[in-house]
C-alpha cells in the first residue's frame, strides 16, 4: 500500500477536499446519499439541528443531528461517475491526513445509505413500492478501473449474465456487487429486494429509444427474465453499482433503497412521487436511527 498520495490528493486553497468543499470533521460516519440537492433539504428539515451546510455544484451537504445521532446527507447528482468522486473524497476526509497526504493506519468505516427513485423491472411489483437493492449490477464500468475489483464482485453471476444476455463486447464488462449485509438487514422489513441494474445513462443504456435505438433491443425482456440463486432483476437506476463496489473496496458499508415511481414492463407511472419519497425517507430514518 502506498504511504503517501499527496500528488493525487487535490485540495482547495482553504484545505477542503476538491469537489465537495468539505473539511475533516464536517461529515458524520453515517451518510445518506441522494441524487437531487433539493432532496437534501427535504431530509435535513427532519433533523433536530443542522450544524454544517456546504455546497459546490451539485454536491450539497448538510450535517446535523436526529434523535441525538449525528448524520450527514449529501447530494451526488446523477451517475456512477459522480459516485466515484463522492466516495473517494468522503473516504479521504476520514482516512487520509489531508495536511501530509499520508494514509492513516487505522481505517474509519463509514455507512452509506442511498435513497432514490427507480424504475421497476417486474410486472408484479406495484407502483410506489420500496425496493431494497440486495445486489447491484454495474453497466457503467467504473469499478473495472480499480485494482482488486475481483475481490468484491461475483464472477459466477457475471459469467451467467453475459451468456444469458448475449452481452456485446463493445460494452463495458458488467460487474455485480452485494450490498452491506448489516445495512440491508436493518431496512429489510417486508420490502421487495433483488438485483438493481445501474446504467451509465437514462436512455439507450436503459433500453429506451427516442431518435436513437439501443444496441440490443431485447435488453428489457432479457433483464426481466434473468434469474440467479433465487434473485431476479427488480429495478433500474444509475448509482448503486459504483456505490457498492467502491464502498466494499474501501472497507465501508453501503445499501440503496428506492421508491419505484415507474414500471418499465407495464408502462405504469406514479401520478405524484413526492409523497412516496417522503414516506420512504421517514421509513429509512426510523429504521436506521
Amino acid at each position: 500500500m502506498r504511504k503517501n498520495i499527496s500528488t493525487d490528493l487535490i485540495l482547495n486553497r482553504d484545505g477542503s477536499i476538491y469537489h465537495l468543499h468539505l473539511h475533516p470533521g464536517e461529515v458524520a460516519n453515517d451518510i445518506i446519499l441522494v441524487g437531487d440537492p433539493r432532496r437534501v433539504r427535504r431530509i435535513s428539515c427532519l433533523f433536530d439541528k443542522i450544524e454544517i451546510r456546504r455546497q459546490n455544484r451539485e454536491f450539497l451537504t448538510h450535517t446535523g443531528f436526529i434523535r441525538g445521532k449525528r448524520i450527514s446527507v449529501l447530494s451526488t447528482g446523477i451517475g456512477t461517475d459522480n459516485i466515484d468522486i463522492v466516495l473517494n473524497e468522503l473516504d479521504a476526509l476520514f482516512n487520509i491526513d489531508l495536511a501530509t497526504g499520508d494514509l492513516k493506519q487505522e481505517i474509519t468505516r463509514l455507512n452509506f445509505i442511498r435513497i432514490g427513485t427507480t424504475g421497476g423491472m417486474q410486472k408484479d411489483i406495484p407502483i410506489n413500492s420500496f425496493i431494497l437493492s440486495k445486489m447491484a449490477a454495474g453497466f457503467d464500468g467504473v469499478l473495472n478501473f480499480y485494482q482488486n475489483r475481483e475481490k468484491v464482485t461475483d464472477p459466477e453471476i457475471e459469467r451467467q449474465f453475459i451468456s444469458f444476455t448475449s452481452w456485446s463486447n463493445l460494452l463495458p464488462a458488467p460487474y455485480f456487487v452485494k450490498s452491506s449485509d448489516v445495512l440491508f438487514d436493518l431496512l429489510n422489513h417486508n420490502i421487495v429486494s433483488g438485483i438493481t441494474i445501474s446504467a451509465p445513462g437514462f436512455y439507450g443504456p436503459q433500453g429506451r429509444s427516442l431518435r436513437l435505438s439501443p444496441v440490443n433491443p431485447e435488453t428489457i425482456k432479457k433483464l426481466e427474465s434473468f434469474r440467479y440463486e433465487g434473485m431476479r432483476v427488480t429495478n433500474f437506476e444509475m448509482e448503486s453499482s459504483a456505490l457498492y463496489g467502491l464502498a466494499s473496496l474501501l472497507g465501508h458499508e453501503a445499501v440503496t433503497i428506492c421508491a419505484m415511481i415507474a414500471n418499465r414492463i407495464t408502462g405504469e407511472l406514479t401520478k405524484n412521487y413526492k409523497p412516496v419519497m417522503d414516506k420512504l425517507i421517514s421509513f429509512t430514518l426510523e429504521q436506521l436511527f
